[in-house]
């Protein structure tokens, strides 16, 4: 047990070679080796575990390396290779800026930067964490970072690039590490495996991978715990179990329930999945991927952007293919609705299994015209029964709007500032749109409409212009601008109402299409036509200043001005 060192420390790289998924970045240090062009300063940065202090240690050796292989890689023979192998190396010098990030600390190594190397070319500083250091000992540091000596070298590693100071950035070289690709980490994990005389299969390192999220440490660690977990047997249940990872297989049995409409089964699987203790937002973050997973594999262009192993691969081809491009949308959008709103939700379950009867419900058929509709409309949408009975009264109400095709509502232009203009100008055409989105309605209040043309006086119009307005109980914006805003008889049966902003002017026009025909009917007019303007008498003014004020005192009194030249006094 003594000589036990866990995968992460014995499997470390060691070589430019053997680092995991930084192909670019150690074939662009190689190149800088071999041309001689070297920089005095680097910063690498990334996520954790993805080689960044590997790459800084494997670097330092090869640089100072007394024969270097013709690949580029160190020759792990000569003293200064055998001297870093054995960690007695003094031309490495390795700062945790977590722990050592004052100026005194900065100073003490900025000392050692003034002594050469006794064997090699270069001595190499490695500040690990350096996003850590404070902004005295980042200044204190900035002069020895600029101008090194030529013997020194220094590579700065962090996984927050954007809290070090944009001055020691500018003075670097900066190599960005990329996350690990699932692939390239189950290919070194089945390599570890082959050296431990582990077996594992390769769904359970596919699902290793996957949790340690582009981290090779990480996936070290986890694959050391399953190794002990398995006595050396690693397998895909096994894996599942310990690391609490929700099983492919309920996202099929899902999947299934839900291209079958089968409401009652998909709850239940929802529950099965709550019993072992699942949380919901992973439930349904894991949903919406397997959505997306799905999408991915009906194409085999996309097919690069599916992570899986093989043997699940297939059966998420073989999925795919009952599920249409048109169903996957809508799925993965309503999973991810319900994601967002999983957070600000009260009942948090209630709304996964109103997710789950929505997703349950895409492929079911409306008995009208055969068109796809969801039988429960997402939230924010009428219901259909609402629906049926917004139908119903309307058509109620169309039988009593004589002439309601011929509504025709106009606005001042005149009395309307540009910018009012193109602001009102949607709303009377959404009108016209919507009046004229029904051609059925439009010919049948037509042919039932009785032509009339009685007279009727001022008094009689404001008396069912009043009426109507009592009627109002929901929209009391709308009853207050018909409160206070008469309407004005003008010849040819027209009248004009003046409105005293353009908030009013839109509800009035909003509400036309039910107001005019309720005074065509009363007053027994077919003919009667509304004209909204703006009042000029409304419009806003800006309030005065304080020279302003001044000048209209003084014209009130002009020994003012006297009174402030006697005493100095002055506008503010």
């Amino acid at each position: 047990m003594d000589n036990y060192i866990v995968s992460a420390r014995k499997y470390r790289p060691s070589t430019f070679r053997s680092v995991v998924g930084q192909k670019s970045l150690t074939t662009t240090l190689k190149n800088a080796i071999a041309n001689h062009k070297l920089a005095h300063a680097y910063l690498f940065c990334g996520p954790r575990g993805v080689g960044k202090t590997s790459c800084a240690r494997i670097f330092a050796k090869t640089i100072n390396c007394l024969t270097p292989a013709p690949d580029g890689e160190a020759c792990n023979e000569c003293e200064s290779c055998r001297a870093f192998n054995e960690q007695r190396s003094y031309n490495i010098h390795e700062l945790d800026a977590a722990s050592n990030n004052s100026v005194d600390d900065i100073r003490s190594l900025i000392d050692q930067v003034r002594i050469p190397p006794a064997l090699g070319k270069y001595k190499v500083f490695i500040i690990d964490e350096v996003h850590m250091l404070t902004s005295q000992a980042f200044n204190a540091f900035l002069k020895t970072l600029e101008e090194p000596p030529r013997h020194a070298l220094f590579i700065l590693a962090t996984t927050e690039k954007h809290k070090v100071l944009p001055t020691i950035l500018s003075r670097c070289q900066i190599y960005d590490f990329s996350r690990i690709s699932i692939a390239d980490m189950v290919e070194h994990l089945d390599y570890v495996s082959s050296q431990e005389g582990v077996t594992a299969e390769p769904e359970a390192l596919n699902v290793i991978a996957q949790k340690a999220d582009g981290g090779m440490r990480d996936a070290l660690s986890i694959f050391d715990q399953m190794a002990s977990f398995t006595n050396g047997n690693i397998t895909y249940q096994a894996v599942i179990d310990s690391l609490n990872v929700l099983d492919y297989e309920y996202y099929f049995r899902l999947t299934d329930a839900i291209l079958s409409s089968n409401v009652r089964s998909a709850v239940l699987t929802l529950n099965e999945i709550f019993s072992k203790g699942f949380d919901g937002q992973n439930i349904i973050t894991g949903l919406a991927s397997h959505f997306r997973d799905l999408l991915v594999c009906k194409d085999q262009a996309t097919l690069v952007l599916f992570e899986v192993g093989a043997s699940i691969r297939e059966r998420y081809k073989e999925t795919a293919k009952l599920c249409s491009d048109l169903f996957l949308f809508k799925a993965i959008e309503l999973a991810n609705g319900c994601d967002l709103n999983y957070r600000i939700s009260r009942n948090k379950r209630l709304l996964m299994e109103l997710t789950l009867i929505q997703l349950c419900q895409i492929n079911q058929l409306q008995p009208e015209d055969g068109k796809k509709k969801l039988l429960i409309e997402p939230a924010g949408q009428s219901s259909p029964a609402a629906a049926a009975s917004a139908i119903s009264s309307s058509k109620a109400e169309t039988a009593q709007m004589p002439h309601a095709a011929n509504i025709s509502v106009t606005q001042s232009v005149n009395q309307v500032p540009p910018k009012k203009k193109a602001s009102q100008a949607p709303v009377s055409t959404s009108i016209k749109k919507a009046i004229e989105k029904d051609p059925e309605k439009q010919i049948r209040h037509t042919s039932t409409a009785n032509e009339e043309s009685a007279d009727f006086e001022q008094s009689e119009l404001t008396g069912c212009w009043d009426e109507y307005a009592q009627k109002i109980e929901k929209n009391a914006y709308l009853k207050g601008a018909m409160v206070n805003c008469k309407p004005v008889l003008q010849e040819n049966y027209n009248f004009e109402v003046a409105v005293h902003n353009p908030g009013q002017q839109e509800e009035l026009l909003n509400d036309s299409i039910n107001l005019l025909p309720f005074l065509r009917t009363n007053l027994k007019n077919s003919h009667i036509q509304m004209r909204i303007r703006i009042s000029e008498t409304n419009e806003k003014k800006l309030a005065y200043t304080s020279t302003e004020k001044y000048e209209h005192l003084m014209d009130m009194n002009p020994v003012l001005d006297k009174l402030r030249d006697e005493f100095n006094l002055t506008l503010d």
